[in-house]
């Protein structure tokens, strides 16, 4: 691939629902650029982007994908962002990344779900961007349907530049209304066919009013009935998109490679080069003061890691892109973010799984190295003398976890190392070891996401393991103040044990925790025994007496008890103690207590009451409601035990439409005809676990 300035780059990123022909569409535009000499497809595995055996299976993209292509003098970087909501995190990078954006649309099926979140996406970094109405040759398809949609949703200011020749099995090319020509399935240029001539006209009469409605000049021309000349047209059009005030929609069939062309000439004529958009807001690592950036290839450097992978023959593989400056091969940089030199190897450009070595990566453009030290997702790459920091993307926090649970011994070894690596690569992946329950915990954005993750364990590193919901960490306390005695006493040969304690235990307020303290006088208890009998009651607290889960939330007092002098020793008194902690637990009125989460549920006015209705179901308390951003947002608190596998819930209520968020608020007593089912299950459990040992 040749060089190119920074002003002959674009950096484009395709966004849609899942299933609306993002990956068919990059295919085509990688095929009619030349940059491919087949056309791949999706349903057979043979797409450049949606390489990966897990996108292939499941005809999804999962990742990221990076597509570089030449198109008049330009080099255009396609980022294929996946669309399935659990994948979003290739999307906020993508979109993070990039200088404009491509909305798709299936044309059978309008405005969906998933189009709703990538516009929200591309309006918060405020993208210019085109509507792309794909899938023409299907059955249903309906342009103008799909027009009124998106005007109606996302603004009159989305006009057609382009419109079909017929839909469905009678699809047979695209009018461009600025040329007014049309670009049929033979790759023939024709005049407009009668048959569609009058919609053709209507529609440019609407394009050039949109046009003119953002030049005073233009308007004035305009109103008295003068013709706008095509290169006034064509400049105005540049102005609206570049600016965010025009939305062209494009329209074609990626399958049929019908439309490519037009959408890769717009591309290159109206979206922004690196150098017509806002510089990146930076910081300098040093004095944290604001840093000017500016898109030029001889300034100081400042790159932005954006996507770590794992190639199979370069290893961890780091994405970049270049906001100024250059970065050469076989050179040095600065990681402002983490204060290190990083020495870096042979750059590539990768295109899908095909890569290609490059001297170097300038301002603009996008690039990839093989084996850095220290640098992860959202580093900046600069120069010591300059050490700017770029904002880092942020990704949303993961919603959905399990437990990890390995098949094998040998499993159970490499998933230390493995689990890291994974994270590396995937920004909305958590993993943590839960103390209480001894579970390895993988929190991800769906069911879907850490399923995809388990198989990459199995195929990539020959990991197995079980996925199931994670263990709720219960708790035990009393509600009633009790006293309790115990008196250890063994004799064997020699000298035997005597420890002799009386202690009263009694509840604390939530979330006091647990309290120690001795009221013993006149040597009772010898001072010396009793740091043994403090030991004593703090092992036993961690396992209860219902269900052996930890006591909390109790405060035991150590008042009196006995000694002897010979066979008195710390251990009979630790003894003593845990077992008098036993005895005041069976007596006094003991309870379970469970986790209860604050939720933060945000939904359209149209789910609110399907919500309500089934926070009822999980024994959830509504807090409170108020509007928010065109969404109505429900706060409320649940138990967790209820609320595990509320990501997939809340999907399949909204169908998709929804978020929330979640955090550990308090614990709460459990009511009893639960609290019974827990104890049972815990007994079968720890049952179970004996058979095992």
């Amino acid at each position: 691939m040749q060089s190119y300035s920074t002003d002959h780059i674009r950096n484009v990123v395709l966004l849609s629902h899942c299933g609306a022909g993002k990956t068919s569409l990059s295919e085509a535009m990688l095929f009619t650029s030349g940059a491919i000499p087949r056309l791949g497809r999706v349903d057979d595995g043979s797409s450049t982007s949606d390489f990966d055996p897990d996108e292939i299976k499941r005809k999804i993209s999962i990742s990221l994908s990076v597509l570089p292509c030449e198109w008049s003098g330009n080099k255009i970087n396609i980022l294929d962002a996946p669309g399935y909501a659990d994948f979003v995190a290739g999307a906020v990078a993508g979109v993070a990344v990039s200088d404009a954006a491509i909305i798709v649309i299936c044309a059978a099926s309008g405005i969906e779900v998933g189009t709703e979140l990538m516009w929200k996406l591309a309006d918060g970094k405020a993208l210019p961007r085109f509507i792309f109405i794909n899938k023409m040759d299907r059955e249903n398809a309906d342009f103008n349907r799909v027009v009124e949609q998106v005007q109606k949703r996302f603004g009159r200011h989305c006009v057609p530049l382009a419109m079909p020749i017929g839909a469905h099995s009678a699809f047979d090319g695209v009018v461009d209304l600025l040329s007014m020509k049309a670009h049929k399935k033979d790759k023939k240029v024709e005049d407009v066919p009668a048959t569609v001539e009058p919609q053709a006209k209507a529609l440019r009469e609407k394009l050039v009013e949109a046009v003119a409605e953002l030049d005073d000049e233009l308007t004035m021309k305009y109103l008295d009935g003068q013709e706008i000349a095509a290169d006034e047209l064509k400049r105005g059009l540049v102005q609206g998109v570049k600016g965010g005030k025009l939305i062209p929609i494009l329209t074609g069939s990626a399958l049929q490679n019908l439309g490519a062309a037009g959408l890769l000439d717009a591309i290159c004529e109206y979206l922004p080069s690196p150098q017509e958009v806002a510089p990146p807001e930076a910081v300098n690592a040093n004095t944290q003061q604001p840093e000017a950036i500016k898109a030029d290839e001889s300034a100081p450097l400042s790159a932005l890691v954006f996507m770590t992978s794992a190639d199979p023959f370069v290893g961890r593989v780091t994405h970049f892109r270049v906001y100024s400056g250059t970065i050469s091969s076989n050179s040095q940089v600065w990681n402002s973010s983490k204060g290190q030199m990083e020495r870096i190897g042979q750059l590539f450009m990768f295109r899908g799984k095909t890569q290609e070595a490059v001297p170097k990566v300038i301002a603009g453009d996008i690039g990839a190295v093989g084996k850095l030290a220290v640098t992860v997702t959202g580093d900046t790459l600069a120069v010591k003398e300059r050490p700017v920091k770029l904002a880092p993307i942020v990704f949303p926090d993961p919603i959905y976890s399990v437990a990890l649970h390995p098949k094998t011994k040998t499993d159970v070894d490499k998933l230390g190392t493995v689990l890291p690596r994974l994270a590396e690569e995937d920004p909305t992946l958590r993993v943590h070891k839960d103390t209480e329950t001894g579970e390895t915990i993988l929190s991800g954005m769906g069911d879907t996401h850490v399923e995809v993750l388990a198989e990459r364990m199995q195929r990539k590193f020959g990991v197995g393991v079980r996925l199931e919901i994670p263990k709720v960490p219960y708790r035990e306390t009393i509600t009633t103040k009790v006293e309790a005695e115990h008196k250890h006493k063994k004799q064997t040969g020699g000298h035997g044990q005597y420890g002799h304690v009386l202690i009263r235990v009694e509840p604390l307020p939530r979330g006091t925790g647990f309290e120690f303290a001795d009221e013993v006088v006149g040597g009772a208890v010898p001072r010396n025994f009793i740091p043994a009998v403090e030991k004593g009651v703090m092992e036993a607290r961690h396992e209860g007496v219902l269900a052996r889960y930890p006591i909390v939330d109790v405060k035991v007092t150590l008042y009196d008890g006995s000694s002897h002098p010979v066979d008195s020793s710390e251990m009979s008194f630790k003894i003593a103690a845990a077992q008098a902690l036993k005895k005041a637990f069976s007596q006094g009125s003991a309870v379970l207590l469970e986790p209860i989460m604050k939720m933060k549920i945000m939904v359209p006015d149209a789910f609110t009451g399907d919500i309500i209705s089934d926070l009822n179901t999980k024994r959830a308390r509504v807090m409170g409601m108020m509007q928010e951003g065109g969404l109505q947002v429900i706060d409320a608190q649940a138990p967790l035990a209820e609320v595990q596998r509320y990501a997939v819930d809340l999907r399949s209520i909204t169908q998709g439409r929804g978020t929330y968020t979640m955090e550990f608020d308090h614990y709460e007593e459990v009511p009893s005809f639960q609290a019974q089912k827990i104890i049972e299950a815990r007994a079968e459990e720890k049952e179970k676990d004996k058979e095992k040992a």
